[in-house]
């Protein structure tokens, strides 16, 4: 006896995303885009600190560069 599949549903967890980066249209799941913690977006942004010789004055831009790769799970 053959299983049937279930109905494909549209499910709320599922959203199409207008995002340059991931690709016009790109459908992720909301889970994947979840806000990282405070803790989690400086110690990627003190990475990239490190990682640029440890050059004061960019600090803004690797908080944001480190918040951005966080949310769309690159790290």
């Amino acid at each position: 006896m053959a299983r049937s599949m279930p109905k494909p549903t549209t499910s709320p967890f599922v959203s199409t995303l207008s995002d340059p980066q991931m690709g016009e249209g790109s459908t992720a799941t909301r889970n994947s885009m979840a806000r990282p913690t405070a803790e989690q977006i400086a110690r990627r942004a003190y990475e990239l600190f490190e990682a640029r010789g440890r050059q004061d004055g960019n600090d803004m831009e690797d908080w944001l560069q480190a918040e951005r790769e966080l949310r769309l799970g690159r790290r």
